[in-house]
């Protein structure tokens, strides 16, 4: 854990401790007032559809982490160190600790592909600097259905909020991009993954309070890790306008590690230029 939210982490006691006491910046508070209004309230008297998230966040759970840009190298090397750290700790928090990623907002509106693209500028910039090889039982390509994101040898499914989701509030975050990342092993604790029978009946519930608080049908792209005919990457940033978002994965996925060395040592400043 660290003492600041922006570069660090924090778990939400600290975070909230900051931002009632105007530590954090301005940014961060409004994300964390949107965030935690949003999963913890009601939409169309219907309780946010992951009551896992949900739950998660009333107690206080998860842990969090603020990255001042989408672009900046810097920024994300001190994020690439922080999920390295969380993924090293986060049991010693709880098990169910997921790590929410709050993006300073852009200087100016941003169209949703615009969205797209900086999503995936930070999974493919996390992927080349990967101190640790991609997992051996995870393919690379993008179109296998067993395929998702790893970093630090961890497979994990990175969820996106943004302002552009005019329909889907579920995914809605007025102020920028967010990132919440779940590692694979936090579902198999949780015992709810696609081929257990209370991973199914999660993802019936989920999928009925979707419906109601979005007051659209669920989106097409929601399906299941390993199922034929599913795929991960288009359900990290769910399309809003479908010609806003890539028809391929953007990102390039291959096994020669380390492919940078300056997070191989996540203690190791990043050499000069």
């Amino acid at each position: 854990m660290s003492d600041t939210v922006v570069g660090g982490l924090v778990d939400q006691a600290t975070l909230v401790e900051q931002v009632d006491r105007g530590v954090a910046p301005d940014w961060v508070a409004e994300h964390w007032r949107t965030f935690s209004a949003g999963l913890t309230g009601e939409r169309n008297d219907t309780p946010f559809p992951c009551f896992f998230g949900a739950e998660s966040v009333r107690d206080g759970v998860p842990l969090y982490t603020a990255v001042p840009s989408t672009s900046d190298p810097d920024a994300l090397f001190d994020l690439g160190r922080t999920i390295l750290t969380y993924l090293d700790t986060y049991r010693d928090h709880s098990e169910r600790a997921s790590l929410v990623t709050f993006f300073r907002p852009p200087e100016r509106s941003l169209t949703e592909a615009e969205y797209h693209d900086r999503l995936w500028h930070i999974l493919q910039f996390l992927h080349v600097h990967d101190p640790a090889p991609w997992p051996e039982d995870i393919p690379t390509d993008t179109d296998d259905p067993y395929w998702e994101f790893c970093f630090g040898g961890e497979p994990m499914f990175p969820t996106c909020r943004a302002p552009f989701y005019d329909a889907r509030k579920s995914r809605y975050c007025p102020i920028g991009l967010e990132i919440t990342l779940q590692p694979r092993s936090l579902f198999e604790d949780l015992d709810v993954t696609a081929d257990t029978e209370a991973g199914q009946h999660a993802r019936e519930v989920i999928q009925d309070r979707l419906e109601d608080y979005d007051g659209v049908c669920p989106h097409a792209d929601i399906g299941d890790w390993g199922v034929d005919g599913d795929r991960e990457w288009p359900q990290y940033m769910l399309s809003s306008e479908e010609s806003e978002a890539p028809d391929e994965c953007p990102m390039t996925v291959t096994r020669e590690h380390p492919k940078s060395k300056w997070l191989v040592d996540a203690s190791t400043p990043e050499p000069a230029d």
